[in-house]
């Protein structure tokens, strides 16, 4: 772990493109994703800058998922790696750079690799079930929350899968440091409501 690690936000959206980034940075999210599918590499690096420089302006903390070479080039403040990327990741230049990153977990022995990279953050998911995609792992549960934060210790942990407002309060309370959110509010009426609802609540513990 970075002995330069900040504390997270707890609340973590993870946004599809630069228009969803800025249509809910600017009410008042502090952290966010920028997780890129499906795009050439230069199309990643160009919504990655464009997203940098607007989180700069808005005092937002910007995470870019998988792309760590143009991580590199953009100057982001944290990149997010699944497992398959930790094989291939330059962690020396990412270091050097002073990008922070975290690590998707799904069991034991994923988490035993990841902390051995010194992450800066450990995800872990599904806690419930997810309807974005197919997920190979059956929900994590609450036990499975408890269980890591007694496994990593002070090392901020992030929940992910299937959270909602309702559910919050119980991760929270299992040990999880902060709640990545996709589904909850890309899919909901009025999404921008919907942000606004989870930072009252999360602000207010």
């Amino acid at each position: 772990m970075n002995s330069t690690q900040t504390k997270l936000a707890r609340f973590y959206p993870i946004v599809p493109d630069i228009g969803w980034l800025e249509r809910i940075v600017p009410l008042g999210v502090k952290l966010v994703q920028l997780r890129i599918k499906d795009s050439s590499p230069a199309e990643v690096a160009a919504q990655a800058k464009r997203a940098f420089d607007f989180c700069r302006e808005n005092n937002c903390q910007l995470v870019l998922n998988d792309y760590w070479e143009v991580a590199l080039d953009t100057g982001v403040d944290y990149i997010h790696l699944g497992q398959e990327d930790l094989r291939t990741a330059d962690f020396e230049a990412i270091k050097l750079a002073g990008i922070r990153f975290g690590v998707s977990t799904h069991d034991e022995a994923e988490l035993e690799i990841a902390l051995a990279a010194e992450p800066d953050y450990v995800a872990l998911g599904p806690i419930y079930e997810t309807k974005l995609k197919a997920m190979p792992w059956a929900p994590q549960g609450l036990e499975k929350v408890k269980e890591w934060r007694s496994k990593i210790r002070q090392l901020p942990l992030v929940a992910i899968g299937g959270l909602t407002p309702d559910r919050a309060p119980g991760v929270l309370e299992a040990g999880a440091d902060t709640l990545a959110v996709i589904t909850d509010f890309i899919t909901a009426s009025d999404p921008e409501n919907r942000v606004v609802q989870w930072l009252r609540q999360l602000e207010a513990r």
